[in-house]
């Protein structure tokens, strides 16, 4: 008994940094229909900068993200007027931002190959060996503080969505972006924020990634497969399902790990995204699909 709740809790440490990760996809998805494949290289350029910070000027990965965030959102606004204005009026926009952004995760894994080489990589701060004990049961501080900055960051997302103006263009835009335009939202400005914002939670998620895992520049594959699991179990759009999707998947695939080993652990999440896509293809949390 004593061993299941101890993966629960393992699964728990983990279940706030999938959300973190999941939550910049979700909030582009929503606001723009854009499928952004290429999340996940955004995730690993931010691990790197973050790696290299330690390793060059001993910064913590946990502060890098006071750089790995204005760095990714300054370059996510600046992709997105790059690339996506000039295909917004198409009636396939969303299966065609699924190319773009399949091809911008193969530019990016390139470059980084060609910087960094394909060389497992994972910066050691001193609170990756340590763990927090109490009573029979043990959190490794690593994931611990991940997960706490995590629900922290999320928390001021949160916040920033409910209570400022800018936040609610956002939302207005995700429920009805023909309406918010006609009350006079500027979409389009909205748009270029909305993913700057988004990929600014990648660059927060590679600074957790930088320390939590190992990684390399093909490694992005495995995550996006992971982030659209989790995304479209909550549902997709929906900020509160990408959470309780996040947090679910991890649980399940700790136990999944501890009983078959942890080979299998990603299973857990490619299972669930063809049964949610054949079940329930909204989501837990999110809106009916109409035709």
């Amino acid at each position: 008994m004593i061993q299941l709740v101890q993966v629960f809790l393992l699964g728990l440490t983990l279940g706030g940094v999938y959300a973190l990760m999941a939550s910049g996809l979700t909030l582009i998805f929503g606001v723009m229909r854009i499928v952004n494949i290429a999340h996940g290289a955004f995730i690993l350029f931010a691990a790197y900068l973050a790696y290299w910070g330690f390793k060059l000027y001993q910064i913590d990965p946990m502060f890098s993200l006071l750089f790995t965030m204005p760095v990714m959102f300054l370059l996510g606004m600046g992709i997105y007027r790059l690339l996506f204005p000039r295909i917004a009026g198409s009636r396939r926009f969303t299966s065609m931002t699924v190319l773009l952004t399949f091809s911008l995760a193969l530019i990016m894994e390139g470059v980084m190959g060609f910087l960094y080489s394909g060389i497992y990589r994972s910066a050691n701060p001193p609170y990756t060996t340590r763990a927090l004990l109490f009573g029979p049961f043990y959190l490794p501080l690593a994931q611990l503080y991940a997960t706490l900055l995590s629900l922290v960051l999320l928390g001021l997302l949160f916040l920033f969505l409910r209570f400022t103006r800018t936040g609610r263009a956002i939302r207005a835009t995700m429920q009805n972006r023909t309406a918010a335009q006609i009350v006079g939202v500027n979409v389009e400005q909205i748009s270029t924020l909305a993913f700057g914002i988004g990929t600014a939670l990648a660059g927060a998620s590679g600074s957790m990634v930088s320390f939590l895992f190992t990684f390399f520049p093909a490694k992005h594959w495995q995550w996006i497969g992971t982030l659209l699991a989790l995304i479209v179990l909550g549902g997709m759009g929906s900020l509160p399902g990408s959470v309780v999707g996040s947090f679910l998947l991890a649980v399940i695939a700790a136990y999944l790990g501890y009983f078959y080993g942890p080979t299998w652990s990603p299973i857990t999440f490619y299972l669930a995204l063809f049964l949610i896509l054949l079940i329930r293809p909204e989501g837990l949390l999110g809106k009916k699909l109409e035709a």
